[in-house]
C-alpha cells in the first residue's frame, strides 16, 4: 500500500471510529437518550449564561431552523432550557440544565481521554510534527466547508 493510499485509509478509519467511540461514551445509563448530534449542540451551547439560537447555529455552521427542530429534542429530553432576554423579549437564550451540564462535563472528559491517550505515546520531536499535520487537515476542512457554504 502507497502512503496516500495509507493515509487516506487511516483518516476514514480514524473519523468513523472517533464518532462511534464518542457515542459509545456517551451512552450511558444516564444520558442514553442522546446522539452525538445532541452532544455537539449542547457543546456549542456552552456553559454559563447561555447563547442565543443564532450564535449557537452560527457555531455549527447550520441554519437557525435546522437548529430549531434539535433544539426542541434537547428541550424535551431535558438537556437545555429556553430562556427570554429580560431587556428584550423576542431573544431567546438558550442554556443547559443540569442534566445538559453533566452531559457536557461527560463529552469533555472524552475530549480530554482523547487528546491525552495520543499525547502521552510520542516523544517531544513527534509532538510538534502531529501538530503540524493536525494542522493541515484543519485548513483543509475548514477551506472545504467555505467553499460548500458559498
Amino acid at each position: 500500500m502507497n502512503s496516500y493510499s495509507t493515509i487516506n485509509d487511516t483518516l476514514v478509519k480514524l473519523f468513523n471510529e472517533i464518532l462511534d467511540l464518542e457515542e459509545v461514551a456517551l451512552r450511558t445509563e444516564d444520558f442514553k437518550d442522546i446522539t452525538n448530534n445532541d452532544m455537539h449542540i449542547i457543546e456549542a451551547i456552552g456553559l454559563g449564561e447561555g447563547n442565543n439560537m443564532s450564535t449557537i447555529a452560527k457555531k455549527l455552521s447550520i441554519t437557525v431552523g435546522s437548529l430549531t427542530t434539535s433544539m426542541n429534542s434537547l428541550v424535551k429530553k431535558q438537556y437545555a432550557i429556553r430562556v427570554r432576554s429580560k431587556e428584550d423579549r423576542r431573544v431567546v437564550y438558550i442554556q443547559l440544565t443540569e442534566k445538559g451540564v453533566k452531559a457536557y462535563k461527560k463529552h469533555e472528559q472524552f475530549h480530554h481521554d482523547l487528546t491525552e491517550g495520543v499525547v502521552k505515546s510520542l516523544d517531544e520531536t513527534e509532538l510538534p510534527v502531529l501538530l503540524k499535520a493536525l494542522g493541515a487537515v484543519s485548513s483543509f476542512f475548514r477551506e472545504l466547508r467555505e467553499r460548500e457554504l458559498k
